[in-house]
């Protein structure tokens, strides 16, 4: 199983060092063909503004878009987590157009709930999707999951109820910034969705 990491801005490597921690076979996806030779992506943090607009520029949004409707496995985490959502407060404009999104995941994020980066927080919370595990979380400009529809899961949340890691069928979505911490957990519970695609 070959996953592959969204490389056009944000936090790519450091996924990549993470996948490589737990001895996973991964590759930096720039290109919309090398989108149809993977078995699973990940969505990094960053800027998703940024990321949105590449995506659509390089042709890769509806190709996106479609594996995921029929089933590859997808993990976002902060920016990837907006592009993920179908419903986003405080999307941005470009040029009196909206951001490009996938808007494939049945949650409404709102962006930079969290405020500034230096309103960045790390805790440690509990981990429904793995027995008896904690692991850290650390937030920076973080959106906010503000709804789930009826199929998603919330496999992480804060002491005051907010959902920051939730799951629906095959995607997977995270406030925080699981790359930047030693913690693999996430990770390897990616690695355990089995793809659906057809």
């Amino acid at each position: 199983m070959e996953i592959g990491v969204l490389a056009l801005q944000g936090d790519f490597q450091e996924h990549m060092q993470a996948l490589r921690r737990i001895g996973a076979e991964a590759c930096e996806i720039r290109t919309e063909k090398k989108l149809h030779e993977i078995d699973g992506l990940i969505i990094p943090g960053g800027e998703s503004t940024t990321i949105g607009m590449l995506l659509e520029k390089n042709g890769m949004l509806g190709t996106l878009r479609s594996r995921i409707e029929r089933g590859m496995p997808v993990f976002g985490t902060c920016a990837g987590t907006i592009l993920l959502a179908g419903i986003v407060e405080g999307r941005a404009s470009i040029g009196g157009q909206m951001q490009p999104s996938l808007g494939v995941m049945d949650i409404t994020v709102q962006r930079n709930a969290y405020g500034r980066q230096l309103d960045s927080f790390e805790t440690t919370l509990p981990f429904r999707g793995s027995d008896g595990v904690s692991l850290r979380a650390l937030f920076i400009r973080a959106p906010q999951i503000i709804r789930t529809g009826p199929a998603v899961e919330v496999l992480i949340d804060l002491p005051d109820g907010k959902p920051v890691a939730v799951r629906e069928r095959n995607m997977l979505a995270v406030t925080f910034h699981p790359e930047l911490t030693e913690d693999t957990h996430l990770h390897s519970y990616f690695l355990s969705m089995k793809s659906r695609d057809i």
